[in-house]
């Protein structure tokens, strides 16, 4: 990522950042110009020097709001937040293993308020556009990062994913989003949604920018990709559910894409996955993300209320009248799901499916609170599976239908992130060719 220099395309992403006729001002909250400047210019000078701290080495990135800056007030992009004044004492792990791999990190960037909304509003801070229609959302709730790295304000953002806030994001922008295993990246320092379901992952234009950083920000030797052979590779379509309500956008564009894998080799297999129903049974109990979010801010509901945007609140709302002993049965439950789906995978070298079921909605017509609460469970629900079943999955961009953009979803097993990894880089390689 050295040449041309790291400095010649920070400026350039700096500029894009400051053009009063883009979206830098609603996707990117704080900028660090001299801070980044510096880095980049010790990255240019390593350079020089013929030395290099691998391959982040000068990448510009961006990072979400709610991570830890030391000095700092982590927003989390909401103003009751902002306005706490509560100020880090230290960067959050990723931060610090970032900068100790020579990213240079240019802004944090907006984000749907306590990141708990796949549309990608804001009311406090504004909404950033959408890179394919700028009336539309971005998803969420890593907004600000997608459109970051579509619009060329950075090369890669680094995003949480709770219920698909790195992959949704990325399907409706154009983008690669990728959701690690859990476990394999520390989630301190980044102001949590669900402590059960959080998880840190980066968004960027292609897999290979995605697997480099994943490793760095796991502290884990950086792999060579090595793109799998598609011939052969055994991908079942998860039937049901994540095809109910499509729109024909997704839907075209969906079907280009297995017609044009098989005929690369992929053999496909139906997939109906019953586990699903016994998710909806144990989430039915109340869900972790309105429980645990409640048990976070419920002292702030108290205080102010009305500063917390509505459409949030009424999701946090929800977990306050869950019992303990009813949210001890989700987490019980949970674990013996998950370990169920890592069986049922067991055959499969990916389960494959639509990453969202509809296309980016207008800002518009989500300001509507039954409108944004309908759109809002249609975005979330294929990627919200993968955050309970604890999988990992990377959602990589297909090629646009009627102006718009849309993703299709690779899934693997809790652990099987670098054979993910490869696999997606075939795919990502034909669906470019």
């Amino acid at each position: 990522m050295n040449n041309p220099s790291s400095r010649s395309r920070l400026e350039q992403a700096l500029a894009r950042i400051a053009a009063p006729s883009g979206e830098g001002a609603r996707a990117c909250l704080t900028i660090y110009a001299d801070a980044a400047r510096g880095a980049a210019d010790a990255a240019d000078a390593r350079v020089k020097a013929g030395q290099t701290l691998g391959p982040l080495d000068g990448a510009i990135v961006s990072i979400k709001d709610l991570y830890d800056v030391a000095g700092e007030v982590t927003r989390a992009g909401s103003r009751v937040l902002a306005d706490e004044g509560r100020r880090a004492t230290a960067d959050a792990p990723v931060i610090t293993r970032l900068r100790e791999a020579g990213a240079v990190i240019v802004a944090k960037t907006n984000m749907s308020e306590f990141a708990f909304s796949g549309v990608g509003t804001n009311r406090n801070f504004g909404t950033p556009g959408n890179p394919f229609d700028r009336a539309r959302v971005p998803g969420g709730s890593t907004s600000g990062g997608a459109v970051a790295v579509a619009d060329g304000m950075c090369e890669i953002a680094i995003g949480t994913d709770t219920g698909g806030s790195t992959r949704i994001p990325a399907a409706l922008c154009g983008i690669v989003g990728w959701k690690p295993s859990k476990q394999r990246i520390p989630t301190d320092g980044a102001f949590p949604l669900s402590f059960t379901l959080d998880s840190i992952g980066p968004m960027g234009r292609t897999v290979a920018d995605c697997a480099a950083t994943d490793a760095i920000m796991a502290a884990e030797p950086v792999p060579s990709l090595q793109p799998a052979s598609l011939s052969g590779l055994r991908f079942g379509i998860w039937q049901g559910m994540p095809f109910d309500g499509i729109d024909k956008t997704v839907s075209a564009a969906w079907s280009a894409a297995v017609a044009g894998l098989t005929q690369a080799g992929v053999r496909f297999s139906d997939e109906t996955i019953a586990l699903l129903d016994d998710m909806a049974q144990v989430n039915a109990k109340g869900g972790f993300s309105p429980v645990e979010s409640y048990a976070i801010h419920r002292e702030r509901l108290k205080r102010d209320p009305e500063g917390i945007d509505p459409h949030i609140r009424a999701r946090i709302e929800r977990g306050g009248g869950v019992m303990a002993a009813d949210y001890i049965d989700m987490v019980l439950g949970r674990q013996r799901l998950a370990r169920a789906m890592d069986a049922r995978l067991a055959g499969l070298d990916a389960l494959v499916l639509p990453t969202t079921p509809i296309v980016a909605p207008t800002i518009a017509e989500v300001a509507d609170p039954d409108v944004f609460a309908r759109k809002n469970a249609l975005l979330l629900r294929n990627t919200s599976p993968i955050n309970f079943f604890g999988l990992c999955a990377i959602s990589l961009p297909l090629p646009p239908q009627d102006g718009l953009s849309s993703g299709l979803m690779l899934v693997a097993r809790n652990g099987a992130d670098r054979t993910l990894f490869n696999i997606a880089a075939a795919v990502e390689k034909h669906l470019k060719d």
